[in-house]
């Protein structure tokens, strides 16, 4: 096993949140979805999105997470997919914004898009891995 690190925790953090999201919570209501949704298939609908967007970014989210977490060993699969969710994310927080939502329901994706862009900037050696 690899050592711990920053960088190792936040993979964990972000798949391990993507997949909490898209696979055991998706039609479950949070304080956090968008507009007035229970969902999130509802949630893509207040948005205005296309059923076919609900699945294409579910599983753009669900092969991010998996690739960060066999980032682990497999350092060359992180920057990528720590890309693909700091792009998703940037779109969630609009679409939080287009409707109108208040601030606090952007918490998570603002979270994700953050932790998404420390791993990208310390892969790129922005930042140290610590």
């Amino acid at each position: 096993m690899p050592p711990v690190t920053i960088s190792t925790v936040l993979q964990l953090l972000v798949a391990l949140g993507l997949l909490n999201v898209w696979l055991l919570r998706s039609k479950s209501a949070t304080a956090y979805r968008g507009g007035e949704a229970r969902s999130l298939k509802e949630e893509f609908a207040a948005y205005g999105l296309p059923e076919m967007a609900f699945y294409g970014v579910g599983l753009l989210k669900v092969g991010s997470a998996i690739l960060l977490i066999l980032g682990i060993w497999i350092g060359g699969l992180v920057l990528p997919a720590a890309t693909v969710v700091a792009v998703l994310m940037v779109g969630a927080l609009a679409m939080h914004i287009k409707v109108g939502d208040p601030a606090i329901k952007s918490l998570p994706a603002l979270l994700m898009l953050l932790m998404s862009a420390a791993l990208g900037a310390m892969e790129l050696g922005l930042l140290p891995r610590l």
